[in-house]
């Protein structure tokens, strides 16, 4: 059966490179990370709702026939998994994140929160669905049917992801802000197969 989700999720980061220590990248990272945090806070986004998913501090190395390898900055990774409960605000707690000054932008899924209801729901039809097929098939046979002595399940959900990139994104708009994005939610498919098992007479 097909519904409508009601949470994205996101991740959201800021990627620094080719600073001169490994220090100036955490300083600098770390500025602009919380930026990005207060910005999305500021969406409407909860606390409990932001966690930190990757933090990758590494140096850069280039490589020639007459140095070798040589050190030529600091890298540094950091993004948070951002669960936004109002799907309205999608487009706004991008467009405020990258105003703020992230860079990476990627992974949006969409999920249903209560989902053991609709499955629940699907059950119940695919229980029935399956005693209709028994049904039909036991008396093209010429079968009696029993009682149902044994019942197997298995579910399946199908989120719909969705992928994006942002880097820069204020580039182009003279100083601007950053504009929303328009994020579709689409339908999330939850599937409940059921096989009953039969006495036959």
């Amino acid at each position: 059966m097909l519904a409508r989700p009601d949470i994205a999720q996101i991740n959201l980061g800021v990627k620094i490179e080719n600073e001169r220590s490994a220090q100036a990248a955490t300083k600098k990272g770390v500025e602009k990370i919380n930026l990005v945090i207060a910005s999305i806070k500021t969406a409407g986004v909860d606390e409990k709702d932001l966690k930190t998913t990757a933090y990758n501090l590494y140096p850069n190395y280039d490589y020639t026939r007459q140095a070798g390898r040589e050190l030529t900055g600091w890298n540094l990774d950091q993004s948070v998994q951002v669960k936004i409960r109002d799907l309205d605000k999608i487009g706004e707690v991008i467009a405020q994140a990258t105003s703020a000054g992230a860079n990476q932008a990627g992974g949006v899924s969409f999920t249903i929160d209560d989902e053991d209801e609709l499955k629940s729901q699907a059950r119940a039809k695919a229980i029935e669905a399956a005693k209709a097929k028994a049904q039909e098939l036991s008396k093209q046979a010429g079968l009696n049917l029993g009682k149902v002595i044994n019942v197997f399940e298995s579910q399946t959900s199908y989120p719909q992801p969705m992928f994006a990139r942002a880097e820069s994104l204020d580039a182009g708009l003279g100083g601007g802000g950053v504009p929303a994005p328009d994020i579709q939610a689409g339908e999330n498919e939850v599937v409940v197969n059921v096989t009953l098992v039969y006495e036959v007479k």
